[in-house]
């Protein structure tokens, strides 16, 4: 993913007001993210633990995405979960049920999409293997290529923001 400034981050989101998007704050690590390593950037509002955000390039230009997350509860340590993005396999809190609202005036009347995510939106890293998931003894891919797999993460996501945005 190509590097992208504050201003682009901001501008980029569909399902948020602008000032929504203002007040938001950026990843703590914002200055040392590793963009070579990220095909979209994920992170958990340090402001705001209950609000997570996505930012995709999407036809030559980023597309944001704001999510509500739900209050945290209780989960087994011997129940596993998938990402519906990225397919890595998680103990169970490792990945959580993220909202978005829609955008314009469904999202305004409440109307939301939801889909399951790594909770730490780190799936460019995990598919890479820059960072392993706690689920032990999980499965290890080895079917599609690196860039097959990074491929069906964007698409993932791609898909999740044009519904979110109306667009299928």
């Amino acid at each position: 993913m190509e590097p992208l400034t504050e201003k682009q981050i901001r501008g980029s989101f569909v399902n948020c007001t602008k000032g929504e998007a203002a007040r938001m704050k950026l990843p703590a690590d914002f200055g040392e993210l590793p963009w070579d390593d990220l095909d979209f950037l994920g992170w958990t509002d340090p402001g705001a633990p209950l609000r997570a955000h996505f930012v995709l390039p999407r036809e030559g230009r980023p597309v944001g995405v704001t999510l509500r997350v739900p209050s945290t509860r209780r989960t087994s340590a011997v129940k596993s979960s998938m990402c519906q993005a990225c397919f890595t396999g998680h103990a169970s809190s490792g990945v959580t049920l993220f909202a978005a609202p829609l955008a314009g005036a469904a999202g305004r009347e409440g109307n939301t999409l939801g889909t399951y995510l790594c909770a730490d939106l780190a799936c460019s890293l995990y598919i890479r293997g820059r960072k392993q998931p706690k689920l032990r003894g999980g499965l290890h891919e080895e079917t599609l290529t690196l860039e097959e797999r990074i491929t069906r993460t964007v698409d993932s996501l791609t898909a999740f923001a044009e519904k979110v945005m109306g667009l299928r």
